[in-house]
């Protein structure tokens, strides 16, 4: 039967969230009018604020429930869970402002409501956060456990019990496997350790769902008796237990895959790419004109430093452009500024640059080195060829060469390459593994979110702007 666990820590996510929304109604209302750091004018009394401020607690859990705020979380993320947190507060304060505006409650302090949701979203995610690793450590000691039965020994089956040996702290016990072929299926036997043992075959589902406590059952069969899938779930429905499905194509997968229905027929997408949705492109190209016009603001005094310095110290023009393949295989120019002697800038396109390269000049490996030859790339984002982060644009020579030799190469062409990236930021740059590369460039492509962009951006910042790949 179906654990009891999960309803219960719902109900109490439901009503932690509530009180930390009045605990964020009394530290805003406490810095606002009682701290004398801010305008104390308060027209409305106490009483009021508390009404409000638990009509809106009311309307976040609802709208937490609808969002699914409060399903279960034990497989996720936890940045996951912060979208949600953000998503829920945000039409909340919606319809909150909706609510004053019908009731003429126009006199609600401004500072105060936008320190209180402020508080809101910062004190849940903390709290949030601070409970889910609490659980993990519970998890990994024993406690708050779930029960896995495996259908199928094979090496789809022994492939998910080892994955989930590794991850203690999601909680789950395996009881052990169901197969027809008692452990000998791909015509390999079953080891002794460290897996669980082949308790019967698929014929004794329910008599093991009847006589043992199980959670879930895990479906990990070959294809080719997929006859089998009807029987299986509707013994599972039946005891009440969730049944889940590892697809024998998995490998072709993307990490969140999810369907499409076409014709009225589901399809699996190959390729889950976040940014398709026109929303999430119009944040990240409104982020990227925004970013780029304030970094050239603020950089323009060190490249006119620079475009001065290379003037004086080589002949030559001061920005060196090559074309590179982008968003959809469209080829464009980058810019940067130039940093080897003119004689050569344009000799080879096809040849990497060495650690030791003789056609750069002294300021060229200088401003390779800390990047700043990079900044006039910021006039590639705002023209729409590039954004701030994303797979890094490679020479066409190259790319007709890797998409040949490294699987899944062009998959980083789906969206706009980027001044930096998940790969760069993790120092993958220069004589780096291209295959390591693209792994991380379809990690970022398909687990995108703003909130990522921010992370690669910063930790781009704090590993500085000097790399030892970098040349």
């Amino acid at each position: 039967m179906l654990r009891r666990n999960q309803q219960f820590l719902t109900q109490v996510y439901a009503i932690f969230d509530f009180a930390v929304i009045q605990t964020a109604f009394l530290i805003a209302w406490w810095v606002k009018f009682e701290s004398g750091w801010l305008d104390a004018n308060q027209p409305i009394p106490i009483s009021v604020y508390a009404a409000w401020s638990a009509v809106y607690g009311a309307v976040a859990v609802a709208v937490g429930f609808f969002v699914g705020l409060y399903g279960p979380n034990r497989k996720k993320r936890f940045a996951d869970a912060l979208i949600k947190i953000v998503q829920t507060h945000l039409i909340s304060l919606f319809i909150q402002l909706s609510l004053l505006f019908f009731f003429k409650e126009v006199h609600i302090s401004r500072e105060f409501l936008a320190m209180y949701i402020v508080l809101d979203i910062v004190l849940i995610t903390v709290y949030r956060y601070v409970l889910k690793e609490s659980l993990k450590r519970l998890r990994e000691k024993g406690y708050n456990k779930q029960f896995v039965l495996i259908l199928g020994a094979g090496t789809l089956g022994r492939r998910f019990h080892d994955n989930l040996l590794q991850h203690p702290e999601l909680g789950y016990e395996i009881i052990g496997f169901l197969d027809d072929h008692g452990g000998h299926s791909d015509h390999k036997e079953l080891p002794a350790a460290p897996y669980k043992p082949v308790i019967g075959s698929l014929d004794d589902l329910d008599e093991i769902l009847q006589d043992k406590l199980i959670d879930e059952v895990i479906i990990a069969l070959p294809l080719d008796v997929h006859h089998k899938f009807p029987r299986i779930i509707a013994a599972c429905e039946k005891a009440g237990v969730r049944t889940l499905i590892i697809p024998d194509f998995f490998d072709y997968l993307p990490a969140r895959p999810f369907f499409d229905n076409f014709a009225g027929m589901p399809l699996i997408n190959v390729r889950d790419i976040p940014l398709d949705m026109i929303s999430n492109r119009v944040i990240k190209r409104a982020f990227d004109l925004a970013f780029s016009l304030t970094a050239i603001l603020i950089t323009l005094p060190v490249m006119i430093v620079i475009a001065v310095a290379i003037k004086l110290t080589s002949p030559g023009p001061v920005i060196f452009k090559q074309e590179r393949v982008g968003l959809n295989r469209r080829k464009f120019y980058m810019y940067k500024f130039r940093s080897m002697r003119q004689e050569t800038a344009n000799t080879s396109d096809t040849g990497w640059t060495t650690a030791d390269d003789p056609r750069k000049t002294k300021l060229g490996a200088f401003l390779r080195k800390t990047s700043l030859d990079e900044l006039p790339q910021f006039f590639n984002v705002l023209f729409g060829h590039m954004s701030v982060v994303g797979p890094r644009p490679e020479r066409p020579f190259f790319v007709e060469q890797f998409k040949e030799e490294i699987p899944k190469y062009m998959v980083k062409h789906h969206i706009r390459p980027g001044i930096t990236g998940w790969a760069q930021s993790n120092g993958l740059r220069g004589d780096t593994s291209i295959s390591d590369r693209i792994q991380h460039d379809i990690f970022y492509i398909e687990n995108w979110s703003f909130l990522f962009d921010i992370k690669i951006i910063w930790k781009t910042i704090v590993n500085g702007f000097t790399n030892k790949n970098a040349y």
